[in-house]
């Protein structure tokens, strides 16, 4: 499920930067927003049911993200709640790029894969983007954007991709 997740975080990633470079409607995007928060809703409640808790806590981080900034999109609501939102995020995937990347949990059955780390790490620094543009009030020009369009290819579908295929 992982794979099918990581698929559509990327293109809604690379989606989010392309429109925010472009100058397109944020409601226009806030659709792929919507469709991969509510498929990631799906697979992480499943997640839930099967019992696998970190993979629902983890991934439900990433539903309620794109769900948010959906509505935040469609509605043109302040972003100061989504960027505390965002911080929790970002120290939460620094400690999992950690216990993925370097240390492992026997009791989860996870091997640590410094790719993983890596993945966790990147996804911090673009969660953290949102504290220091909307809470610290620092422009950051271009650079958000084009960072999700890098992440959107780099942390997600390359790996998406992969998981599907069976090569990772």
């Amino acid at each position: 499920m992982l794979g099918v997740c990581l698929l559509f975080v990327g293109i809604v990633l690379i989606n989010n930067g392309i429109c925010a470079l472009s100058g397109i409607d944020p409601r226009s995007a806030a659709v792929m927003n919507i469709l991969t928060g509510g498929l990631s809703l799906f697979i992480n409640f499943t997640n839930l049911v099967l019992g696998n808790y970190y993979a629902a806590g983890t991934g439900l981080l990433f539903c309620f993200t794109y769900l948010w900034v959906a509505i935040m999109n469609i509605f043109h609501l302040d972003g100061k709640p989504f960027a505390w939102f965002s911080t929790f995020v970002a120290v939460n995937a620094v400690i999992f790029g950690y216990i993925e990347g370097i240390a492992g949990s026997a009791s989860l059955g996870i091997a640590p894969d410094w790719r993983w780390a890596a993945i966790w790490w990147l996804w911090a620094v673009l969660w953290g983007s949102s504290f220091v543009t909307d809470i610290i009030g620092k422009k950051l020009g271009k650079f958000v954007p084009c960072l999700q369009i890098f992440e959107g290819v780099v942390t997600a579908w390359i790996p998406g991709v992969m998981l599907l295929l069976g090569i990772w």
